[in-house]
C-alpha cells in the first residue's frame, strides 16, 4: 500500500489548485477518474468574482452574496469569502491565469444581482478553461502525480478518522488502497442527475456519494441550480449561454417577440438565476413552446466575437450566428449549492476529511448561488483547508451554522405504484420530471419511492459506470428527500404546493447515514 500525506480526489480547479498548495506541505497524489483535462471547471464561461474594483468593497460583495442566498447563507463564511477574494486573486495571476485586462487593470464584468461589475473573465468567456489549462500545467510542472482514469470507489474509515481510499482502476477493473493522512474530496457536481444539464460527463455525485456513507452530514440538497439560459436546439447538448450575456446587454423575449421579464420582476433581464429560469418555464408554457430567446443583435458583432468567442464559435458551428439571430435558450440543471457539509476551515465531522468545490458546502451560497461566486469559494476555501492542516488540525470538528439545523435520517420508502427498469435514461427523466425547476409533493414522493427502490436493487458496482449510476441514485434520493421535507419556496428550490416563502423553515436539512 502507498502512503500519501493529502490525497485529492478529483482534478477540476479545486482539486489541482489544492495540489499546489499541498504540496508544500508533504507528499500529495491527485486522483481523477478520467483524464486531468475532464472537469467542469472547463465549462465555467462568466468567471470568477472579487471586489477588487474601484467602486467595489467587499462589504457590498458580503450584502448581494447574502440577498442572493435566500436567508440561509452562513454569514461567517460569506465574509471570510469576500475578505480573502483579493488575495486569492493575485495567487492565481502568480499561477499565470490571463486574466483580461482594460487599459492595464484586470476587466470587470457584471452579471445579474451583482450591485457593480466585479467578474474577472480570461478569454472573453472560457475563463474556467484558461484557470484549469494554467493549474494543469503547474500541476504537472510541479511533478505532482496524478493518477488518471481511476474512480475512487469506497473511503476507508476507522473510528470515524480516515484511512485512506480504495481506488478502481477504470481500464483494468482492479482495485488498489491508498493510506493518507488527509482526504480531499474535490469531485464536483451532480448535474448528469438531470435529463438536461450544462455539466460534463464526470458530475455524478461521487464526492456525496463517498463522504454518506462513511458518516459525513451532508446538507442543504434541496438547493440545485437550474441555469436559465442553456442552447437549445434539437440534437444539440445543452451548452450554457453564459449569465454574462444578459450582463452585457441582452434580452429575453419569447416566441412571439414580447420582452417578457419585466412583467414577473423589477430586476427584468437581470433577476437572480432562480427567477429567470422560473419565469422562462411560464413563457414555454403559455406560448406553447419548449424554448425562449435570449436576444443579442443590438449589440455590436464586435462586441459579441471578441467578448463571447467561445459561445460565438460554437453557435456557429451549429448553423447560428448570433450576431445577427436570436439564441434559442431554456432552462438545465447547472450547480449545486448543497453538498458535504463543512466548517469554515473546509473539515467534515469525520476526522481527516476534507471537501472544498462544488461537492462542499461551507454555507456560503445559501438557497441559492450568486454568480461567479463558486470558483471564488474553491480557491478560498482550498487556501484554508492548507491552514488547517499545516497547524496539525483537521480532526474532525463538526461544521456549525447560524441557524436551526432539521438532522434527518434517509426514510424506508415502498414504491406504490410501477418501478421503471432502471437506466442511466430513465434516472435522467424521473429526476427531470419530478425533481427539477418547479416541484409538488406528488413527484417529489414519486421520485423518492422509484430511487429508494432502484437503489434497493442495484447490484454492487464492478466499473466507472456502474459506481456512477450508484452515486446518481443515492445523490437524486437525497435531493428528492430533502425537497419533500421543505414545505415551502426559497432560493433555487420552489413548491408549486408551498409557493411562499416561511420564517418555519429558514433552517437547514442535514442528512446523516
Amino acid at each position: 500500500m502507498k502512503y500519501y500525506d493529502y490525497i485529492i480526489v478529483g482534478s477540476g480547479i479545486a482539486g489541482l489548485y489544492t495540489a499546489l498548495l499541498a504540496r508544500e506541505q508533504g507528499s500529495v497524489m491527485v486522483i481523477t477518474k478520467g483524464s486531468i483535462e475532464d472537469c467542469n471547471t472547463r465549462h465555467a464561461q462568466g468567471g470568477i468574482a472579487a471586489a477588487i474594483g474601484r467602486d467595489d468593497s467587499p462589504d457590498l460583495h458580503y450584502e448581494d452574496t447574502i440577498a442572493a442566498g435566500d436567508g440561509l447563507c452562513d454569514e461567517e463564511t460569506v465574509r471570510i469569502l469576500v475578505d480573502e477574494a483579493p488575495a486569492r486573486i493575485a495567487e492565481l495571476v502568480n499561477f499565470g491565469v490571463p486574466f483580461d485586462t482594460l487599459n492595464g487593470r484586470i476587466a470587470l464584468a457584471l452579471e445579474a444581482a451583482h450591485s457593480v461589475p466585479r467578474i474577472l473573465h480570461a478569454g472573453g468567456d472560457a475563463t474556467g478553461e484558461h484557470i484549469e489549462v494554467t493549474l494543469s500545467r503547474c500541476v504537472r510542472a510541479a511533478r505532482i502525480p496524478v493518477l488518471e482514469d481511476s474512480q475512487a470507489a469506497e473511503i476507508l474509515v476507522e473510528k470515524n478518522s480516515v484511512t485512506g481510499l480504495n481506488v478502481l482502476d477504470c481500464h483494468t477493473g482492479a482495485t488498489e488502497i491508498f493510506e493518507c493522512r488527509h482526504l480531499i474530496l474535490a469531485t464536483g457536481g451532480a448535474g448528469q442527475l438531470f435529463k438536461f444539464n450544462t455539466n460534463s460527463d464526470i458530475a455524478t455525485g461521487d464526492g456525496i456519494a463517498l463522504a454518506f456513507k462513511v458518516g459525513a452530514e451532508i446538507i442543504d440538497m434541496e438547493f440545485f441550480q437550474f441555469h436559465p439560459t442553456a442552447l437549445h436546439l434539437p440534437g444539440v447538448t445543452p451548452f450554457l449561454i453564459s449569465e454574462a450575456v444578459r450582463g452585457e446587454g441582452g434580452i429575453l423575449h419569447n416566441t412571439e417577440g414580447h420582452r417578457f421579464m419585466p412583467d414577473y420582476t423589477p430586476q427584468g433581464d437581470l433577476a437572480p438565476r432562480d427567477v429567470v429560469a422560473r419565469s422562462i418555464l411560464h413563457e414555454m408554457k403559455k406560448t406553447g413552446s419548449d424554448r425562449v430567446y435570449l436576444d443579442v443583435t443590438h449589440l455590436s458583432p464586435y462586441v459579441i466575437t471578441t467578448r463571447f468567442p467561445n459561445i460565438y464559435r460554437f453557435c456557429l458551428d451549429h448553423g447560428l450566428d448570433i450576431t445577427r439571430e436570436p439564441v434559442p435558450v431554456a432552462p438545465a440543471a447547472h450547480y449545486m449549492m448543497g453538498g458535504i457539509k463543512t466548517n469554515s476551515w473546509g473539515e467534515t465531522n469525520v476526522s481527516g476529511l476534507f471537501a472544498t468545490g462544488e461537492t462542499a458546502c461551507t454555507g456560503v451560497h445559501g438557497a441559492n448561488r450568486l454568480a461567479s461566486n463558486s470558483m471564488l469559494e474553491v480557491v478560498v476555501f482550498s487556501k484554508r483547508i492548507m491552514e488547517r492542516t499545516a497547524r496539525g488540525s483537521g480532526t474532525g470538528s463538526p461544521a456549525t451554522r447560524k441557524r436551526q439545523e432539521v438532522h434527518q435520517k434517509l426514510s424506508e420508502r415502498k414504491a406504490t405504484g410501477p418501478v421503471p427498469a432502471l437506466s442511466f435514461t430513465s434516472l435522467q427523466q424521473l429526476t427531470w420530471n419530478h425533481i427539477g425547476v418547479i416541484r409538488d409533493a406528488d413527484g417529489l414522493s414519486r421520485a423518492a419511492d422509484i430511487l429508494a427502490a432502484w437503489q434497493h436493487k442495484l447490484p454492487p458496482p464492478t466499473d466507472r459506470p456502474s459506481h456512477e449510476l450508484h452515486n446518481l441514485v443515492l445523490t437524486g434520493r437525497l435531493i428528492a428527500e430533502a425537497a419533500l421535507l421543505r414545505e415551502e419556496s426559497r432560493g433555487a428550490h420552489f413548491r408549486s404546493d408551498f409557493p411562499e416563502k416561511t420564517t418555519e423553515w429558514q433552517r437547514h436539512i442535514v442528512f446523516t447515514n
